[in-house]
């Protein structure tokens, strides 16, 4: 069974059993998270897509870790300007792992 939700303003697909890095969420590590905005619940044939979401549909998962991605590196440049702009920027994450799926 697999299903498609949405966080963090990007949606994921996931399975049971499988670990995802998501846009970083207020909880701690080891504590149980729901996400309610499942987009499509498949198994098999069988798919049951959402008109946004699907009614009752929930994915749990328990929190592994919190983290930073790898530094992105941001650069202005001005050739003979006299202009160099240079900056740097980690997102932070919440790893997580799904423990189950309900269709409803």
């Amino acid at each position: 069974m697999y299903a498609v939700i949405a966080t963090g303003g990007k949606q994921y697909r996931v399975s049971e059993g499988t670990v995802v890095r998501v846009e970083k969420l207020d909880a701690e590590a080891g504590a149980s998270v729901e996400f309610d905005k499942v987009l499509v619940v498949g198994e098999g044939a069988e798919v049951a897509v959402g008109a946004p979401y699907v009614d009752g549909a929930r994915v749990t998962a328990t929190v592994q870790s919190h983290g930073k991605a790898d530094k992105v590196r941001i650069v202005k440049f001005r050739r003979r300007k006299h202009y160099l702009r240079q900056k740097g920027h980690r997102q932070p994450y919440t790893e997580i792992k799904v423990t189950g799926i309900s269709a409803a």
